[in-house]
């Protein structure tokens, strides 16, 4: 009888310990990627099909689209507005991701190497909050007060060249076709360099220190060790921040938006704004729908390419450090 109840009560045990089995972890992770998955759907891919759609079509945003197959792209192919704000696109590349990028590298390495070591990290962390406020303040207000900047008259910029004895170089500097673009490079160039120095700055955070102290009792000098040591060991930084920086010069709108409005004469249109334009004030809305297809393509064809590159660099490192 005894032998029976100690039987029964371990089946017991056993059933009620199968019964509380933990689930394994991976069996419930996908359910948290379901929302994100979700909103990705409604908010990107469902958007950008629709756009596509519109895009094969003659539309002027009300009545019945007419399908019109490829005649869109066709005639985008030869506007040479379109080409034109692409070129102008370049030269925000060079604005907003190759200069941040070359300046906040020197700045970064500035601020931990010399500035925290000599003056203090809070020093180092109050000049790294100054230099990116400009990416905390909404492009609609940065805009607005940059242009009280460069207005022509009563402008900060040129009272200063007057006051200062430089009267000659005094320019509408966002009114003259031949210099607006490289006024608002300018802007950008102050509105993004934050965003890489905070980056960078992170970086170093991971460099060993031993590094340092080895070039440095070896003679190396601050360029030295910067060019020798600090690019190497941040160099996956160094890619996320262009490819990011790369992108946003690309879409960029609201800056143009604010401060030009693609003026004077398409000087400073983007391909961005030319799609605004196209939608809104000609009511095309079939070729500016292509527009930013073409747009959204590009970009994409650019990030994926960039991650492949980061990829193969990251393999053939570890494969040489086997």
């Amino acid at each position: 009888m005894t032998a029976t109840v100690e039987r029964s009560v371990r089946v017991a045990r056993g059933r009620r310990g199968g019964a509380s089995r933990p689930r394994r972890p991976g069996s419930s992770y996908a359910l948290f990627l379901v929302p994100g998955f979700a909103g990705f759907l409604v908010v990107v891919v469902a958007p950008f099909l629709m756009n596509t759609g519109v895009s094969f079509t003659d539309w002027q945003g009300v009545g019945t689209p007419h399908f019109t197959g490829l005649a869109n792209y066709r005639e985008l192919m030869g506007d040479a507005e379109f080409w034109a704000s692409f070129r102008h696109s370049l030269f925000m590349v060079v604005a907003m991701a190759v200069v941040p990028t070359a300046l906040g590298l020197v700045l970064a390495a500035a601020l931990f190497d010399f500035v925290g070591k000599h003056f203090g990290s809070r020093t180092a962390s109050v000049l790294r909050a100054c230099f990116y406020l400009p990416q905390v303040l909404p492009i609609a207000v940065a805009g607005i007060v940059w242009s009280w900047i460069l207005a022509p008259e009563d402008g900060s910029l040129n009272d200063l060249l007057k006051a200062v004895g430089l009267g000659s170089w005094q320019q509408d500097w966002l009114g003259d076709p031949d210099i607006a673009l490289y006024s608002v490079m300018g802007v950008m160039v102050w509105v993004q360099l934050g965003f890489p120095l905070v980056v960078f700055m992170a970086g170093l955070q991971h460099v060993d220190p031993q590094l340092y102290e080895a070039a440095e009792l070896d003679g190396a000098g601050w360029w030295r060790r910067f060019w020798h040591i600090t690019l190497p060991q941040i160099r996956p930084e160094i890619s996320v921040v262009l490819l990011w920086c790369t992108i946003a010069a690309l879409k960029v709108f609201g800056a143009v938006y604010v401060l030009t409005k693609g003026g004077p004469g398409g000087a400073t249109d983007v391909p961005s704004y030319f799609s605004f334009t196209t939608f809104f004030e000609k009511t095309q809305v079939g070729y500016g729908a292509a527009i930013s297809t073409v747009l959204t393509v590009v970009i994409l064809a650019l990030a994926l390419v960039a991650l492949g590159f980061q990829s193969r660099a990251e393999n053939a490192e570890e494969g040489g450090g086997r």
